[in-house]
């Protein structure tokens, strides 16, 4: 099924598609604002922002009973507020709000920084319910920061609920954001319902109507959890949809066979091997699992059907050079294959290495970014247009409008979860009549659970075996205060030319937990480590200045590259010895392992040090200790699912699909839920793929315009 993100802008026709600035809702300048920040453009966007946790404040104690409180513990209460106070605080000048409470059977205070609105909304005299975490200081106990509604007769909204917890933004209180998503429930309800009543019986699934608000407002906990299984189905119907849809649409596509003679393969086998040999001087062999995966490649070249393989493996396991072969293959008979990178900086790298490895098979590569000369892109584009260029590596200009193909053929992904189904169909609509084989690569194994889900329309080929003379990465865990003999490390290294990586989790200031933010740390790494070059990129960089400043990494002009996780898919530079990685327990476990790939990449010993406050026994430091134990890239894979506890960070992220919001396929109940969802998808689409009959039209119209849209679509996840 071809499905599209592209959503109607008629209200009158969609009311869930009004946009907020004019949606009536209270509050609709500051959403307005700020909610994009979120993603939130319209009604809709509002009402699919679901919590990302719920607090159980059901139960009001009495101010009394506060004294036997845990410290930290979170309570509610009903009381009246005798006194209001503001007054500078000691935290620079913000201002510390104080309201006095009581009822029948004591006192309490509650305390409020920068929150200046406060002494607006609180009057004396004004009964309200506060929940917040009591804080023992002296005799009177104190609520921090609480939330507060007053006690006016109407719904509970903040307090003396189950209340649900959102994703914020500056300059957007949970308060505003609350009350914007109860009125827009209120003016836009009964929401129509997409599921066919076949489906929803057979599943024993609430109806929409009832789902979405007892996924924000649940009376009870049980009424939340039938809301969240609603909404997972949903999610892993539309997940399926569009994964059956594109199955059955290829399936009637026709492909340009691709002949080779076992001479043939096996002179180009040598060609390339010998290529690989002089990189690294010294004669060698191709891995078993590389030759197992050229093998399964070759076969699938040579039939009609369109080629869709996944070809994952560890950084250095050697996916390059089973591209060079596979794109050998088709230009060796007399047709064009293009590899797609996700960075400029990469695209260069892959073309000349692919330039090295097939230049013996007398195979030149012409490349294609946003960053080559006007004459340069007029050339490329000459060259791609006659077919004189059988080998072509570029960025995401590949697939603009002016871009053609005489005989395009085959299609390589790389590092594909950073490109959506619609960006790589771009590509291969390129190809004229026939459909192009296709080759999706990563460097971020899935695993094998998670994979029968998601991969069920795809080939795998798995590249386990680490080249010969790969060198081993020693990896420990550190506290921030033990750091002195490692920044002395960076200093020896440097001085025999070798380099570091520092990555930490934010990109500028730091959040609650404390995080180690890029800009700061570099500019305290530039005075620590001087007079060591340091060097600074994150994702808010325009992508030029950002492969401008790795460039200079790999070149040498810097000896510390300070980053987010955008050096995860970098430039190889084999002179970096050094991973550094602050706040590491804030990473996936398989980033961890991706970033420790970017080193260890040259024949010298390498170090990755993993700085963390998480605790001895917690599941954070187990993650980082199974990193330590293990540079086995699948193995890591399957602990990383078996540790995470919430969200879907490895799973979709890195498969190129989008996150779920509610759907989590670490739970074994959510994949059971999949493979039920398949079922149904396999049922009600034809066999061309297509949503047919009045039963599934307003599904359809859903997968389409709706809140499903992104996933049906295979939309991949933003990162940062």
């Amino acid at each position: 099924m071809t499905v599209t993100a592209e959503r109607p802008t008629d209200p009158a026709a969609d009311p869930l598609a009004t946009p907020i600035a004019s949606a009536g809702l209270p509050g609709a300048a500051a959403l307005k604002r700020t909610a994009r920040r979120l993603g939130i453009a319209t009604v809709r966007d509002l009402l699919f922002h679901l919590p990302r946790r719920y607090e159980d404040l059901r139960e009001l104690r009495t101010l009394g009973q506060l004294v036997n409180a845990g410290d930290g513990e979170r309570v509610s209460a009903r009381v009246q507020v005798t006194g209001i106070r503001v007054e500078a605080s000691f935290r620079r000048r913000v201002p510390r709000t104080t309201a006095y409470l009581r009822d029948e059977t004591g006192e309490a205070e509650a305390t409020w920084f920068g929150r200046r609105f406060i002494e607006r909304r609180l009057r004396e005299g004004d009964w309200v319910v506060v929940s917040g975490r009591v804080k023992k200081r002296g005799f009177v106990p104190t609520l921090d920061n609480p939330e507060f509604q007053r006690d006016d007769g109407s719904a509970m909204l903040h307090a003396g609920r189950i209340v649900p917890v959102y994703r914020l933004t500056e300059g957007l209180s949970a308060q505003s954001l609350r009350t914007a998503i109860r009125a827009a429930l209120e003016r836009y309800r009964p929401l129509v319902e997409y599921l066919p009543a076949s489906i929803r019986s057979s599943e024993q699934l609430v109806e929409l109507a009832i789902a979405v608000p007892d996924a924000h407002y649940p009376e009870s906990f049980e009424a939340r959890d039938a809301a969240l299984i609603r909404l997972a189905f949903d999610e892993l119907l539309a997940l399926q949809v569009g994964m059956v849809g594109r199955r059955r649409d290829r399936a009637h596509s026709r492909a340009q066979p691709i002949d080779a003679s076992d001479e043939r393969e096996q002179r180009l086998r040598r060609q390339i091997q010998a290529a690989i040999g002089r990189r690294a001087g010294r004669g060698v062999e191709l891995t078993v699992d590389q030759a197992r995966a050229i093998e399964q490649i070759r076969g699938d070249l040579g039939g009609e059907q369109p080629m869709l393989r996944l070809l994952q493996g560890d950084v250095g396991s050697g996916k390059t050079a089973v591209a060079a072969h596979a794109l050998a293959l088709v230009a060796g008979a007399g047709f064009q294959g293009a590899l797609l990178a996700p960075t400029d900086l990469l695209a260069r790298q892959h073309a000349a290495t692919l330039g090295l490895l097939l230049e013996e098979a007398g195979l030149a590569v012409t490349l294609l970014t946003g960053s080559l000369t006007a004459a340069g892109t007029r050339s490329a584009l000459e060259a791609m247009a006659l077919g004189q260029a059988s080998v072509v590596v570029g960025t995401h200009a590949l697939i603009q409008e002016r871009v053609s193909f005489a005989r395009l053929a085959l299609v390589i992904i790389d590092e594909q979860h950073r490109f959506g189904v619609e960006q790589r169909g771009q590509l291969e609509a390129k190809a004229g009549g026939r459909s192009p084989h296709v080759l999706l690569m990563t460097a971020t194994p899935i695993p094998r659970t998670l994979g029968q889900v998601i991969y069920a329309d795809l080939e795998v080929s798995d590249l386990r075996t680490p080249p010969a003379g790969r060198v081993a990465i020693r990896t420990g865990i550190r506290r921030f205060a033990d750091l002195e003999a490692t920044w002395e490390k960076v200093r020896e290294e440097a001085a025999q030319e070798h380099r570091t990586f520092v990555v930490v989790p934010l990109i500028e200031g730091t959040d609650e937990e404390g995080a180690v933010a890029a800009e700061s740390e570099a500019v305290r790494l530039r005075e620590l480590l001087a007079p060591l070059r340091v060097g600074l990129v994150h994702g808010r960089m325009k992508a030029l200045d950002r492969d401008a400043e790795m460039a200079r990494f790999r070149d040498g002009e810097l000896d510390v590259l300070v980053g987010t996780t955008v050096v995860e898919v970098g430039v190889d530079v084999p002179e970096a010895t050094m991973m550094i990685v602050e706040s590491a327990e804030r990473f996936g476990l398989a980033q961890l392992h991706q970033l420790r790939g970017r080193v260890g990449r040259g024949t010298v010993e390498s170090f990755c040090v993993l700085v963390s406050e998480a605790p001895e026994g917690t599941t954070e430091y187990e993650r980082l200790r199974a990193v330590r134990e293990t540079l086995d890239g699948f193995e890591l894979a399957e602990r990383d699912f078996e540790l995470r506890r919430e969200g879907d960070v490895l799973g979709l992220a890195q498969s190129g699909l989008p996150r779920l919001r509610v759907a989590s396929l670490q739970e074994e109940s959510h994949r059971a839920l999949a493979a039920r969802a398949r079922e149904h998808a396999e049922t009600i689409l034809d066999a061309d793929g297509r949503l047919l009959g009045a039963e599934v039209q307003a599904l359809r119209h859903e997968l389409e315009h709706g809140w499903l849209a992104p996933i049906a679509a295979a939309e991949p996840s933003s990162g940062a």
